[in-house]
């Protein structure tokens, strides 16, 4: 049996190990986030299908530019396409949400998060990106913009089409 004060020396020793989050092995630490978040985005989806009806917002869940305008904000705010998803799939699954509104809703959350690319560059590195990073950007933001343009006008056909396998 350890004196007592090499006990506390190697629990306050864990302790700090545990407040950086270097619990020595990477790979045990990157599993142990992963847990954490999928825990997070249940919770997140449990809570967000309690939300039920949402009449105040009919006037939006209408509107698919309205949606995609909200899905875009949405993931810009949060910085999280997954937490967006989730949460819009939530919404579907509550029926609070109509299946329209969701793809159009998807579709921005696929902008916003290109959007966060841009708002790192300047707001936490040094600016724009430039070379290969810029060249990925333009990339990443071109093919979900192209995405978007070509398929919010059907958003209601896809929605219809989509409905005949649930």
């Amino acid at each position: 049996m350890l004196p007592f004060f090499m006990e506390l020396t190697m629990t306050t020793e864990l302790w700090k190990k545990v407040k950086k989050m270097d619990l020595g092995n990477p790979v045990i630490t990157a599993l142990v986030g992963l847990v954490i978040f999928y825990i997070g985005l249940k919770t997140f989806s449990g809570g967000m299908k309690s939300m039920g009806n949402m009449d105040h917002l009919q006037f939006f869940l209408g509107n698919p530019i309205y949606m995609f305008l909200g899905g875009i904000v949405m993931t810009l705010l949060w910085q999280s396409s997954s937490l967006s998803t989730t949460a819009i799939i939530a919404l579907v699954a509550s029926g609070a949400l109509p299946l329209p509104a969701a793809i159009a809703a998807v579709l921005g959350a696929n902008i916003g998060t290109t959007g966060t690319i841009w708002l790192a560059g300047l707001l936490v590195s040094d600016g724009m990106p430039k070379g290969d990073t810029l060249r990925i950007a333009l990339a990443h933001t071109g093919a979900n913009l192209f995405m978007a343009v070509m398929l919010l006008p059907w958003v209601h056909h896809i929605g219809r089409f989509l409905g005949r396998f649930g």
